[in-house]
Formats: C-alpha cells, structure tokens, sequence
C-alpha cells in the first residue's frame, strides 16, 4: 500500500497518519496545552485519549484514501509536531479549506508556514483544487499571522463566522487560486 509523504523542507514532512504510533504523541501535544486549542478547535474536547485520536486518526486515513480529505501528521526533525489538513472539498468549484494546530515546542519557527505551503502544493497539484481558503477567528494572530506569511490574500470578513468556545466570532477568510499559487511558487 502507498503511504503518502511529502517532503517540506529538509527538516519538515508530511505524511498520511500512522493511527497506532502517532496518536500517543498527538494527544500530549493537545493535552500539554488543550486550553489553548480547545478554545478555537472545539472537536479537541472530544479527544481524551489515545483511542479516541487513533479513531480520528484511523478515519482520516479512509478520508485520505477516498480522495475526500488531506489531514496529514506534521513531522519536524522526526518529532511528531501537529497536524495540517486540506479538506470540505467542494467538487463544484474545486475548493477546500485549509486548517492547522501545532504543538506548542514547534510554535514561532516558521514550522506552520511551511507546512501550510506543503499542503497547498499537494492541493493545487495532486488533488486538483483550484482554491484553497483558510478560515480563521479575527483574534486568533497566530493562524492569521500564517494564512498571510503562506501567501493567501484575505478575502473577506463573515461577522460571527467562527464558533468558538466561547460563543461565536468574526471570521477572517483567506484564499489563493491555483493560478496564483503556481506564479507565486514560481517567483
């Protein structure tokens, strides 16, 4: 069987997710600061323990598998990082969205730029998107912060568009088309 790995930089990779060896560490990077990623990524409370990120795990593998989704494990230095995935893949006008978390050791080093380049290079190339977005909470910097430094353009504002922990948030939405990535990469 093909395992799908994609080689970022020399450093980072990304890879389809081995269920059995990656939930463990997986699961104590959400844990070490599940505060912080439970705030802006709800489904974190749904995950306790390892079981239940070998389940999610194991469903991304079937997504990946059917062409539906990318989540793919973030891989730096061989340290299982985070994740990034490319999915809601809309056939009628060649979209997906883009959406990331990393462990808090691998933050601030430009891990998640990369990463998000990676996948929007598998997008364009190997699953024919002709537009990826990156939709994000106004006050979240950090992932507004990498939706720009990866190239995206903003797009819009949806008033109350992020439902978080909290209640719901304005929603910045980023996008970049085949066409523009392709030029941009080719700079």
């Amino acid at each position: 069987m093909f395992m799908l790995t994609y080689r970022v930089t020399p450093a980072i990779e990304l890879r389809e997710p081995l269920p059995q060896s990656d939930a463990p560490a997986l699961l104590a990077l959400l844990t070490a600061n599940r505060a912080q990623y439970q705030y802006y990524l709800l489904w974190v409370a749904k995950i306790q323990t390892v079981a239940d990120k070998q389940r999610f795990l194991t469903a991304a593998q079937l997504q990946l598998q059917w062409s539906q989704a990318l989540n793919l494990v973030i891989v730096v230095e061989q340290r299982v990082a985070g994740m990034v995935s490319c999915d809601h893949f809309d056939d009628n006008d060649h979209s997906a969205n883009i959406g990331y978390w990393l462990g808090r050791p691998f933050q601030g080093r430009g891990v998640m730029t990369a990463a998000v380049r990676g996948v929007c290079d598998l997008g364009f190339n190997q699953y024919h998107r002709q537009c990826l977005r990156i939709r994000v909470a106004v006050d979240n910097q950090a992932s507004n912060a990498v939706a720009q430094r990866a190239g995206f353009d903003f797009l819009i504002q949806h008033p109350g568009g992020q439902h978080l922990l909290d209640g719901d948030h304005d929603e910045n939405v980023y996008q970049v088309s085949a066409v523009d990535w392709l030029a941009k990469r080719h700079k």
